[in-house]
């Protein structure tokens, strides 16, 4: 019966009785040199050209472990350590289908797809060092470092489902690792005296919204939440010039002249404003210095309504095209 080899990293399985005198060669490079490779050695490829990792298994001759390949090809696939440099292009290399893990190193300045046949696989960024594993249909990721902008390397953990929550949005030193939203499950705590930039995008780019949700509005150059109702501008107040409202609102008044207003007060109904038409009720007006001022022109047509009247100091003109309207029982004196 002729030496067999294991499944997973093809190692000699020499026969009882057999091999006389060769047994040496066949266990240091069907065993020794493969079990060697397997943990602790680097395959190292280069160039562009896609790559198939596939079995070798030694013999009495000679050792059939190939340690490097530029461009395209088959190679040894039991080492422990894979990594491509030199590409000018994207590089798709190809793992065996069966439980084997692998560190990739990926010195180009290209991604690198490393995958099962047949499969999509998993992208490993320019710069980043992973581990990845078969898990009976494709290889995923485990674990990966990926080089910052000083060229130093900061670890970063993640699984197939993402370590903050399944399909987390994570962006590591400008490079995004996955692509969609990144969900916390506690509070979170920025130390950095810098700053943190939030998302932001015009009126029209709104996401559907959720009570909570906070962003700058590009459109109207504000900050704005949902209140659960309606976006609402988030450390003031939106301004509007309003001469259409028909109906009494309430002035505001700041507890401050000057910075910001930590509080704003309404008038309640003792002030109140119509901006159609500019009247300003108030229960008391108190001139404190004594003195009313009126126009001596009116240029508005003006209606004193029932239950009114009106007084002014003259002498008063009114304009061309223009009229004052009394009421039934209301008065006018011009003083």
């Amino acid at each position: 019966m002729a030496t067999g080899a294991t499944g997973q990293l093809g190692l000699a399985l020499p026969v009882q009785g057999e091999l006389s005198g060769t047994w040496g060669d066949t266990v240091n490079n069907g065993i020794t040199q493969y079990t060697n490779i397997a943990i602790a050695a680097t395959l190292t490829l280069t160039g562009d050209g896609a790559v198939t990792l596939a079995n070798t298994t030694g013999d009495s001759s000679a050792s059939n472990i190939t340690s490097t390949l530029a461009g395209a090809g088959t190679v040894t696939a039991q080492f422990a350590i894979v990594r491509v440099s030199g590409t000018t292009t994207t590089k798709v290399v190809t793992g065996p289908s069966y439980s084997k893990s692998y560190i990739v190193d990926n010195a180009s300045s290209f991604v690198v797809t490393f995958k099962a046949s047949g499969q999509a696989g998993v992208s490993v960024a320019a710069g980043e060092k992973v581990t990845v594993y078969y898990n009976g249909t494709d290889y995923v990721k485990i674990a990966g470092t990926v080089a910052n902008a000083a060229g130093s390397n900061t670890q970063v953990q993640f699984n197939n489902s993402g370590l903050f929550g399944a399909s987390s949005n994570l962006t590591w030193n400008g490079t995004v690792l996955s692509t969609t939203g990144f969900t916390a499950s506690s509070d979170s705590t920025f130390t950095s005296t810098g700053a943190l930039s939030i998302s932001k995008g015009t009126t029209g780019q709104r996401p559907t919204p959720a009570s909570g949700m906070l962003r700058f509005n590009t459109t109207t150059t504000e900050f704005e939440g949902y209140n659960g109702t309606a976006w609402a501008s988030v450390g003031g107040a939106a301004l509007s010039n309003d001469t259409s409202t028909a109906t009494n609102v309430f002035p505001l008044f700041a507890n401050a002249t000057s910075g910001t207003a930590s509080t704003l007060f309404t008038s309640n109904a003792k002030l109140l404003y119509k901006p159609s038409t500019g009247e300003l009720s108030s229960s008391v007006v108190n001139a404190s210095n004594g003195i009313y001022v009126n126009s001596q022109s009116i240029a508005v047509s003006y209606t004193i309504a029932a239950g009114y009247s009106g007084m002014s100091s003259g002498p008063v003109t009114i304009a061309s095209g223009q009229s004052v309207t009394v009421s039934s029982g209301s008065r006018w004196v011009v003083l």
